[in-house]
């Protein structure tokens, strides 16, 4: 028996101009007029007997048993683009391992050692995604993390990684590298600091026991990323990981004018979900990294 299925054309239009409430936006999207929407919405609502959108003044809405069908119309098509994705793979979406990291820590640190872990491991599917400064394991899909903290996070288990250190960087059109810079008077130079982490110019402080003069004061940016960038381009001073600046510093765009880094308390920790204990991907992924990093701690003392 023939199934009673609308075509895929129309659930497609009739679902883009759900979501856009516009005819003409949902036109826009699948590269057709708004009367070609139009016309595949009549026919779906001529095969089911019913009407899913009604006009009200100048706005399009849907009636009550066309919102009903939106929802599940638009949960069969992400299944159905889901399978087709799988089918163009050779493997299930959620068989990747989901790993998560904050953004700067990402970029920076994350993505220059991926490469070498893909070589080592090629068959272990990785899906990375940037993450917040927090994760809940039990509902976010993140099978492993990396992350900064104390070691405790709710429904996962901790690996440390390394230690934070901080280190105030700057451009030498705005310090210049040999001049004598204790105490440090916050008067004279350009401040930067980092919105998301408002404490960082005092946790530096408190744990380099240099003497300063002045108020700490200047732009603000939300993320260590653009803090670097502002440094680089000689807006101000900037406290960051070392880690996150080595390029710019290797190259001269930076240098740190008050002292080497200084252990800020917190650390970066490889966190791995209670659900993801018995997976060997993310126990693979966990090894690898805890290797390199120890691997890397031990050349740099070499050093």
């Amino acid at each position: 028996m023939r199934r009673f299925l609308p075509s895929l054309s129309a659930l497609q239009a009739f679902e883009a101009a759900a979501r856009h409430r516009s005819f003409t936006k949902a036109g826009e999207e699948l590269a057709m007029t708004q009367s070609g929407i139009s016309r595949q919405v009549q026919n779906l609502e001529t095969l089911l007997g019913i009407r899913l959108f009604e006009r009200v003044g100048s706005r399009l809405t849907l009636t009550s048993i066309g919102s009903k069908y939106f929802l599940e119309i638009t949960q069969s098509l992400d299944r159905l683009e889901e399978v087709s994705i799988d089918a163009v793979r050779g493997r299930k979406v959620d068989t990747s391992l989901m790993v998560g990291a904050p953004p700067t820590l990402e970029t920076r640190w994350l993505i220059p050692r991926l490469g070498r872990f893909l070589t080592d491991h090629p068959e272990i599917p990785i899906e990375v995604t940037t993450i917040g400064g927090e994760v809940d394991f039990e509902t976010d899909r993140i099978d492993i993390a990396i992350m900064r903290g104390f070691g405790t996070w709710p429904d996962a288990r901790a690996n440390l990684l390394f230690d934070e250190e901080l280190v105030v960087v700057a451009s030498p059109s705005v310090v210049a590298p040999e001049a004598n810079h204790d105490p440090l008077d916050f008067a004279r130079y350009p401040i930067l600091q980092n919105a998301s982490r408002p404490s960082l110019w005092l946790l530096w402080l408190r744990a380099s026991k240099l003497s300063y003069s002045g108020q700490i004061q200047g732009a603000r940016f939300n993320s260590s990323e653009l803090l670097i960038q502002a440094a680089v381009n000689g807006i101000g001073l900037a406290v960051v990981p070392p880690q996150f600046v080595k390029r710019e510093i290797e190259r001269g765009e930076l240098h740190t004018p008050f002292g080497p880094p200084v252990r800020s308390g917190e650390a970066y920790w490889i966190v791995q979900s209670e659900r993801e204990t018995q997976s060997e991907n993310a126990a693979a992924f966990r090894n690898w990294f805890l290797r390199e990093t120890a691997r890397e701690r031990a050349n740099n003392l070499a050093g």
